[in-house]
Protein backbone atom coordinates (compact mmCIF):
# COMPACT_ATOMS: atom_id res chain seq x y z
CA UNK A 1 0.00 0.00 0.00
CA UNK A 2 1.44 3.33 -0.68
CA UNK A 3 1.61 5.81 2.08
CA UNK A 4 -0.28 9.05 1.82
CA UNK A 5 2.45 11.42 2.01
CA UNK A 6 4.18 9.55 -0.84
CA UNK A 7 1.04 10.74 -3.12
CA UNK A 8 1.01 14.28 -0.80
CA UNK A 9 3.09 17.50 -0.90
CA UNK A 10 4.46 19.71 2.04
CA UNK A 11 1.99 22.32 2.71
CA UNK A 12 3.29 25.67 0.63
CA UNK A 13 4.90 24.02 -2.06
CA UNK A 14 3.37 22.96 -5.49
CA UNK A 15 3.69 20.98 -8.76
CA UNK A 16 3.58 23.29 -11.41
CA UNK A 17 1.69 21.54 -14.35
CA UNK A 18 2.53 22.12 -17.86
CA UNK A 19 0.04 24.90 -18.68
CA UNK A 20 0.95 26.76 -15.72
CA UNK A 21 4.54 25.89 -16.26
CA UNK A 22 4.37 27.45 -19.44
CA UNK A 23 2.83 30.41 -18.79
CA UNK A 24 5.44 31.12 -15.47
CA UNK A 25 8.67 30.71 -17.67
CA UNK A 26 7.00 33.19 -20.30
CA UNK A 27 6.63 35.46 -17.68
CA UNK A 28 9.83 35.03 -16.28
CA UNK A 29 11.81 35.29 -19.13
CA UNK A 30 9.75 38.33 -19.87
CA UNK A 31 10.49 39.99 -16.72
CA UNK A 32 14.56 38.93 -17.17
CA UNK A 33 14.39 41.19 -20.86
CA UNK A 34 12.57 43.85 -19.30
CA UNK A 35 15.34 43.74 -16.86
CA UNK A 36 18.04 43.64 -18.77
CA UNK A 37 17.01 46.11 -21.18
CA UNK A 38 16.75 48.54 -18.28
CA UNK A 39 20.38 48.68 -18.03
CA UNK A 40 20.33 45.65 -14.98
CA UNK A 41 22.89 42.65 -14.77
CA UNK A 42 21.49 39.26 -13.62
CA UNK A 43 23.37 38.12 -10.82
CA UNK A 44 22.21 34.58 -8.83
CA UNK A 45 23.29 33.15 -5.58
CA UNK A 46 22.97 29.78 -3.95
CA UNK A 47 19.93 28.65 -2.12
CA UNK A 48 21.53 27.11 0.72
CA UNK A 49 23.45 30.49 2.76
CA UNK A 50 25.17 30.54 6.26
CA UNK A 51 22.74 31.48 9.01
CA UNK A 52 24.90 34.76 9.77
CA UNK A 53 24.52 36.23 6.39
CA UNK A 54 20.68 36.40 7.81
CA UNK A 55 21.87 37.62 11.70
CA UNK A 56 22.62 40.46 12.43
CA UNK A 57 20.02 43.40 10.86
CA UNK A 58 16.31 43.39 11.56
CA UNK A 59 15.03 42.32 8.11
CA UNK A 60 11.48 41.46 7.70
CA UNK A 61 11.97 38.03 8.24
CA UNK A 62 12.37 36.47 11.72
CA UNK A 63 14.93 33.82 11.84
CA UNK A 64 11.68 31.89 13.21
CA UNK A 65 10.60 31.77 9.43
CA UNK A 66 13.67 30.21 7.93
CA UNK A 67 14.40 26.61 7.07
CA UNK A 68 17.53 26.08 9.02
CA UNK A 69 20.13 23.08 8.53
CA UNK A 70 23.55 21.50 9.84
CA UNK A 71 26.28 20.92 7.80
CA UNK A 72 28.96 17.63 8.57
CA UNK A 73 30.75 20.50 10.58
CA UNK A 74 28.10 21.53 13.13
CA UNK A 75 27.82 25.16 10.99
CA UNK A 76 23.88 26.26 10.84
CA UNK A 77 22.88 26.79 7.19
CA UNK A 78 19.74 28.22 5.86
CA UNK A 79 17.61 28.23 2.61
CA UNK A 80 17.54 31.27 1.59
CA UNK A 81 14.45 33.55 3.21
CA UNK A 82 15.32 36.44 0.92
CA UNK A 83 17.60 37.14 -1.82
CA UNK A 84 18.43 41.15 -1.46
CA UNK A 85 20.79 40.21 1.67
CA UNK A 86 22.71 37.63 -0.52
CA UNK A 87 23.06 39.91 -2.99
CA UNK A 88 24.55 42.43 -0.42
CA UNK A 89 26.96 40.15 1.12
CA UNK A 90 27.93 39.63 -3.16
CA UNK A 91 28.22 43.21 -3.66
CA UNK A 92 30.19 43.81 -0.10
CA UNK A 93 32.75 41.31 -0.56
CA UNK A 94 33.08 40.50 -4.39
CA UNK A 95 31.71 42.85 -6.17
CA UNK A 96 33.88 46.02 -3.96
CA UNK A 97 35.84 47.35 -6.80
CA UNK A 98 33.16 47.49 -9.29
CA UNK A 99 31.72 50.61 -10.50
CA UNK A 100 28.95 52.22 -9.24
CA UNK A 101 26.03 52.63 -9.16
CA UNK A 102 25.32 48.69 -9.60
CA UNK A 103 22.12 47.56 -10.74
CA UNK A 104 21.01 44.18 -10.32
CA UNK A 105 18.39 41.73 -11.15
CA UNK A 106 18.12 38.24 -10.37
CA UNK A 107 15.26 35.76 -10.18
CA UNK A 108 14.95 32.46 -8.14
CA UNK A 109 12.64 31.01 -5.19
CA UNK A 110 13.07 31.59 -1.48
CA UNK A 111 11.94 29.67 1.60
CA UNK A 112 9.94 31.04 4.43
CA UNK A 113 8.66 29.03 7.19
CA UNK A 114 5.67 30.15 9.03
CA UNK A 115 1.89 29.66 9.87
CA UNK A 116 0.43 28.23 6.14
CA UNK A 117 -2.52 29.99 4.94
CA UNK A 118 -4.04 31.49 1.79
CA UNK A 119 -1.61 33.53 -0.79
CA UNK A 120 1.16 32.21 1.93
CA UNK A 121 4.15 29.83 0.05
CA UNK A 122 6.58 28.96 1.90
CA UNK A 123 8.57 28.10 -1.45
CA UNK A 124 8.49 31.56 -2.94
CA UNK A 125 9.71 32.33 -6.82
CA UNK A 126 10.92 35.83 -6.86
CA UNK A 127 12.13 38.61 -9.51
CA UNK A 128 13.51 41.28 -8.46
CA UNK A 129 15.80 44.68 -9.14
CA UNK A 130 18.70 46.07 -6.69
CA UNK A 131 19.89 48.88 -7.31
CA UNK A 132 23.08 50.04 -4.92
CA UNK A 133 25.86 52.85 -4.59
CA UNK A 134 23.20 55.79 -5.73
CA UNK A 135 20.30 57.20 -3.01
CA UNK A 136 18.30 60.00 -3.89
CA UNK A 137 14.46 60.44 -5.23
CA UNK A 138 16.05 60.09 -8.65
CA UNK A 139 16.84 56.18 -7.57
CA UNK A 140 13.74 55.66 -5.67
CA UNK A 141 11.49 57.02 -8.83
CA UNK A 142 13.58 54.79 -11.32
CA UNK A 143 12.79 51.40 -9.34
CA UNK A 144 8.79 52.14 -8.93
CA UNK A 145 9.07 53.13 -12.61
CA UNK A 146 10.00 50.00 -13.32
CA UNK A 147 7.74 47.88 -11.00
CA UNK A 148 4.92 50.53 -13.23
CA UNK A 149 5.97 49.72 -16.67
CA UNK A 150 6.77 46.14 -15.48
CA UNK A 151 3.32 45.63 -15.07
CA UNK A 152 1.74 47.76 -17.87
CA UNK A 153 4.40 45.26 -20.34
CA UNK A 154 2.88 42.59 -18.78
CA UNK A 155 -0.79 43.68 -19.32
CA UNK A 156 -2.05 43.58 -15.83
CA UNK A 157 -5.06 45.93 -15.63
CA UNK A 158 -6.20 48.11 -12.96
CA UNK A 159 -3.47 47.64 -10.33
CA UNK A 160 -1.64 50.86 -8.37
CA UNK A 161 1.51 51.25 -6.55
CA UNK A 162 0.99 52.40 -2.66
CA UNK A 163 4.02 54.13 -1.95
CA UNK A 164 5.21 55.51 1.92
CA UNK A 165 7.66 57.09 4.33
CA UNK A 166 9.18 54.46 7.18
CA UNK A 167 11.10 57.66 8.49
CA UNK A 168 7.98 59.33 8.63
CA UNK A 169 6.30 57.46 11.74
CA UNK A 170 10.32 57.34 12.75
CA UNK A 171 10.19 61.13 13.18
CA UNK A 172 6.88 60.84 15.50
CA UNK A 173 8.31 57.45 17.37
CA UNK A 174 11.35 59.94 18.37
CA UNK A 175 9.37 62.43 19.28
CA UNK A 176 6.75 60.84 21.26
CA UNK A 177 10.41 59.10 23.18
CA UNK A 178 8.32 55.89 23.88
CA UNK A 179 10.95 52.59 24.29
CA UNK A 180 11.29 49.87 21.01
CA UNK A 181 8.48 47.56 22.55
CA UNK A 182 6.18 50.33 22.81
CA UNK A 183 6.74 51.40 18.93
CA UNK A 184 7.12 47.84 17.83
CA UNK A 185 2.97 47.33 19.57
CA UNK A 186 1.91 50.76 17.44
CA UNK A 187 3.67 49.96 14.46
CA UNK A 188 1.73 46.54 14.30
CA UNK A 189 -1.47 47.77 15.09
CA UNK A 190 -1.21 50.79 12.48
CA UNK A 191 -0.13 48.45 10.15
CA UNK A 192 -3.37 46.12 11.08
CA UNK A 193 -5.47 48.96 10.86
CA UNK A 194 -6.57 47.92 14.47
CA UNK A 195 -8.29 51.36 15.26
CA UNK A 196 -10.02 49.92 18.40
CA UNK A 197 -6.75 49.08 20.51
CA UNK A 198 -4.63 51.34 18.48
CA UNK A 199 -6.98 54.20 20.82
CA UNK A 200 -6.57 51.96 23.84
CA UNK A 201 -2.43 51.50 23.46
CA UNK A 202 -1.89 55.51 22.81
CA UNK A 203 -4.35 56.74 25.63
CA UNK A 204 -2.06 54.50 27.93
CA UNK A 205 1.10 56.08 27.02
CA UNK A 206 2.71 59.54 28.43
CA UNK A 207 2.69 61.12 25.05
CA UNK A 208 1.15 64.61 23.83
CA UNK A 209 -1.77 64.73 22.47
CA UNK A 210 -0.89 66.07 19.52
CA UNK A 211 1.41 62.55 18.57
CA UNK A 212 -1.33 60.67 20.13
CA UNK A 213 -3.50 62.27 17.49
CA UNK A 214 -1.08 61.81 14.31
CA UNK A 215 -0.72 58.32 14.95
CA UNK A 216 -3.93 57.63 15.33
CA UNK A 217 -4.60 59.57 11.52
CA UNK A 218 -1.58 57.09 10.24
CA UNK A 219 -4.04 54.09 8.81
CA UNK A 220 -6.06 56.79 7.76
CA UNK A 221 -3.26 58.50 5.73
CA UNK A 222 -4.15 56.81 2.28
CA UNK A 223 -4.85 58.11 -1.07
CA UNK A 224 -4.11 60.44 -3.74
CA UNK A 225 -1.49 63.97 -3.46
CA UNK A 226 -4.11 65.65 -0.99
CA UNK A 227 -3.12 62.99 1.83
CA UNK A 228 0.45 64.42 1.70
CA UNK A 229 -1.03 68.26 2.49
CA UNK A 230 -2.91 67.22 4.84
CA UNK A 231 0.03 65.66 6.71
CA UNK A 232 2.27 68.06 6.26
CA UNK A 233 -0.25 70.07 7.81
CA UNK A 234 -0.30 68.32 11.23
CA UNK A 235 3.62 67.60 11.17
CA UNK A 236 5.83 69.43 13.29
CA UNK A 237 9.03 67.93 13.85
CA UNK A 238 12.02 68.14 10.99
CA UNK A 239 12.30 64.65 10.24
CA UNK A 240 8.56 63.99 9.33
CA UNK A 241 8.73 66.60 7.33
CA UNK A 242 11.43 65.96 5.30
CA UNK A 243 9.73 62.22 5.16
CA UNK A 244 7.14 64.25 3.12
CA UNK A 245 9.40 66.33 0.86
CA UNK A 246 11.43 63.06 -0.12
CA UNK A 247 8.24 61.62 -1.11
CA UNK A 248 7.12 64.58 -2.89
CA UNK A 249 10.43 64.76 -4.73
CA UNK A 250 9.59 61.26 -6.07
CA UNK A 251 6.47 61.81 -7.03
CA UNK A 252 7.24 64.71 -9.39
CA UNK A 253 9.44 62.48 -10.77
CA UNK A 254 6.79 59.79 -11.42
CA UNK A 255 4.88 62.68 -12.50
CA UNK A 256 6.91 63.26 -15.47
CA UNK A 257 6.80 60.02 -16.55
CA UNK A 258 3.20 60.23 -17.33
CA UNK A 259 3.06 57.46 -13.99
CA UNK A 260 1.08 59.32 -11.25
CA UNK A 261 -2.47 57.98 -11.99
CA UNK A 262 -0.97 54.28 -10.96
CA UNK A 263 0.56 55.84 -7.42
CA UNK A 264 -1.37 56.49 -3.74
CA UNK A 265 0.16 57.07 -0.79
CA UNK A 266 -0.26 55.39 2.42
CA UNK A 267 1.39 56.74 5.48
CA UNK A 268 0.40 53.70 7.73
CA UNK A 269 2.82 51.11 5.54
CA UNK A 270 4.87 50.86 8.68
CA UNK A 271 6.27 47.45 7.84
CA UNK A 272 9.92 46.29 8.66
CA UNK A 273 10.58 49.98 9.36
CA UNK A 274 13.51 48.53 11.02
CA UNK A 275 15.08 47.19 7.95
CA UNK A 276 13.74 49.83 5.23
CA UNK A 277 15.22 53.60 5.75
CA UNK A 278 13.22 55.74 3.30
CA UNK A 279 10.50 55.30 0.74
CA UNK A 280 8.80 52.08 0.85
CA UNK A 281 6.24 50.60 -1.57
CA UNK A 282 3.90 47.92 -2.70
CA UNK A 283 1.91 47.21 -5.84
CA UNK A 284 -1.64 45.57 -5.66
CA UNK A 285 -4.18 44.58 -7.86
CA UNK A 286 -8.11 44.02 -8.49
CA UNK A 287 -8.52 40.75 -7.51
CA UNK A 288 -5.95 39.78 -5.30
CA UNK A 289 -5.92 40.07 -1.54
CA UNK A 290 -2.15 40.46 -1.19
CA UNK A 291 0.58 43.12 -2.62
CA UNK A 292 1.98 41.65 -6.21
CA UNK A 293 4.93 43.31 -5.29
CA UNK A 294 7.00 45.18 -2.51
CA UNK A 295 10.29 47.18 -1.69
CA UNK A 296 11.80 50.25 -1.10
CA UNK A 297 15.13 52.16 0.62
CA UNK A 298 17.41 50.17 2.40
CA UNK A 299 20.56 52.47 2.97
CA UNK A 300 22.09 50.34 6.12
CA UNK A 301 21.83 46.43 5.01
CA UNK A 302 24.99 46.18 2.78
CA UNK A 303 27.46 48.04 5.86
CA UNK A 304 26.42 44.56 7.19
CA UNK A 305 28.63 43.02 4.79
CA UNK A 306 31.53 45.53 5.12
CA UNK A 307 30.56 47.88 2.42
CA UNK A 308 28.76 51.31 3.23
CA UNK A 309 26.69 51.83 0.41
CA UNK A 310 22.70 53.21 0.12
CA UNK A 311 20.17 50.69 -2.11
CA UNK A 312 17.00 50.67 -3.29
CA UNK A 313 14.85 47.90 -4.60
CA UNK A 314 11.89 45.69 -5.18
CA UNK A 315 10.89 42.47 -5.63
CA UNK A 316 7.60 40.65 -7.50
CA UNK A 317 5.90 37.57 -6.77
CA UNK A 318 5.56 34.85 -9.52
CA UNK A 319 3.00 33.00 -8.64
CA UNK A 320 0.99 36.04 -7.79
CA UNK A 321 1.20 37.81 -10.49
CA UNK A 322 0.23 34.68 -12.14
CA UNK A 323 -2.60 34.67 -10.19
CA UNK A 324 -3.86 38.16 -11.09
CA UNK A 325 -2.77 37.87 -14.62
CA UNK A 326 -5.13 34.56 -14.76
CA UNK A 327 -8.28 36.39 -12.64
CA UNK A 328 -7.54 38.65 -15.50
CA UNK A 329 -7.48 36.63 -18.85
CA UNK A 330 -3.74 37.22 -19.44
CA UNK A 331 -1.88 33.55 -19.61
CA UNK A 332 -1.78 31.59 -22.72
CA UNK A 333 -2.64 28.08 -23.96
CA UNK A 334 0.30 26.34 -24.69
CA UNK A 335 1.06 26.63 -28.52
CA UNK A 336 -0.05 23.44 -30.10
CA UNK A 337 2.92 20.94 -31.88
CA UNK A 338 2.64 22.26 -35.38
CA UNK A 339 4.03 19.10 -37.31
CA UNK A 340 3.31 15.76 -36.66
CA UNK A 341 6.26 13.05 -38.27
CA UNK A 342 5.24 9.53 -38.61
CA UNK A 343 8.40 7.15 -40.19
CA UNK A 344 8.62 3.65 -41.29
CA UNK A 345 11.75 1.43 -41.17
CA UNK A 346 14.80 3.13 -42.42
CA UNK A 347 13.35 6.37 -42.77
CA UNK A 348 14.83 7.62 -39.18
CA UNK A 349 17.91 9.40 -40.77
CA UNK A 350 15.86 11.94 -43.62
CA UNK A 351 13.00 12.43 -40.62
CA UNK A 352 15.36 13.08 -37.92
CA UNK A 353 17.30 15.73 -40.37
CA UNK A 354 13.67 17.25 -42.08
CA UNK A 355 12.52 17.80 -37.72
CA UNK A 356 15.46 19.94 -36.98
CA UNK A 357 14.71 21.93 -40.02
CA UNK A 358 11.41 22.58 -38.26
CA UNK A 359 12.67 23.50 -34.84
CA UNK A 360 15.31 26.00 -36.36
CA UNK A 361 12.49 27.47 -37.76
CA UNK A 362 10.58 27.54 -34.30
CA UNK A 363 8.42 24.92 -35.10
CA UNK A 364 6.73 22.44 -32.73
CA UNK A 365 7.54 18.41 -33.96
CA UNK A 366 6.38 15.41 -32.55
CA UNK A 367 7.54 11.70 -33.82
CA UNK A 368 3.95 9.97 -33.83
CA UNK A 369 4.69 6.82 -31.22
CA UNK A 370 1.71 4.46 -31.66
CA UNK A 371 0.27 3.96 -28.36
CA UNK A 372 -2.67 5.42 -26.43
CA UNK A 373 -5.35 3.56 -28.44
CA UNK A 374 -3.83 5.23 -31.86
CA UNK A 375 -2.84 3.40 -34.49
CA UNK A 376 -3.53 5.71 -37.23
CA UNK A 377 -1.73 8.87 -37.04
CA UNK A 378 -4.42 11.35 -38.78
CA UNK A 379 -6.33 9.95 -35.66
CA UNK A 380 -4.18 10.95 -33.20
CA UNK A 381 -3.49 14.38 -35.17
CA UNK A 382 -7.17 15.64 -34.59
CA UNK A 383 -6.91 14.27 -31.15
CA UNK A 384 -4.01 16.72 -30.61
CA UNK A 385 -5.28 19.35 -32.87
CA UNK A 386 -2.25 18.95 -35.06
CA UNK A 387 -2.69 20.71 -37.91
CA UNK A 388 -0.07 18.99 -40.12
CA UNK A 389 1.31 15.62 -40.79
CA UNK A 390 3.99 14.28 -42.78
CA UNK A 391 5.12 10.71 -43.66
CA UNK A 392 8.37 9.94 -44.30
CA UNK A 393 7.27 6.24 -46.08
CA UNK A 394 9.80 3.56 -47.58
CA UNK A 395 7.92 3.33 -51.35
CA UNK A 396 6.03 6.59 -51.53
CA UNK A 397 8.63 9.05 -50.11
CA UNK A 398 7.26 12.05 -48.77
CA UNK A 399 3.60 12.33 -47.64
CA UNK A 400 1.57 15.43 -46.62
CA UNK A 401 -2.00 15.32 -45.03
CA UNK A 402 -3.68 18.47 -44.10
CA UNK A 403 -5.42 17.55 -40.92
CA UNK A 404 -9.38 18.59 -40.61
CA UNK A 405 -10.59 18.96 -37.33
CA UNK A 406 -13.99 18.00 -37.22
CA UNK A 407 -16.04 20.17 -35.12
CA UNK A 408 -18.01 19.09 -31.72
CA UNK A 409 -21.50 19.43 -32.39
CA UNK A 410 -22.36 18.34 -28.85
Amino acid sequence: MIGKLKLSLPDGVQDYLPDECYNKRRIENRIRKFFYLSGYNEIETPVIEFFDVFAGVKPSIDQEQMFKLIDPEGRILVLRPDITMPIARVVGTKMANHPLPLRLFYLGNVYRYGEFQAGKQREVAQAGVELLGVGGPEADAEVIAMAIQLFLDLGLDEFQIDIGQVEFFKGLIEEAGISEQEAEEIRALIDQKNMLALEMLLKKLPISEHIKDTMYRLPQLYGDSEILKEAMKISRNPKCRAALENIYQVYGILKDYGFDRYVTFDLGMVQSFNFYTGIIFRGITRGLGYPVCGGGRYDRLVSEFGRDLPATGFAVGIKRLLIALERQGKLEEIPQVDVLVVVENGQMGRAYEFMQQLKSRNKRVEMFLPTGGFANPLDYARERRIPRVVEFKEKEGVVEHEVDFEEDTG
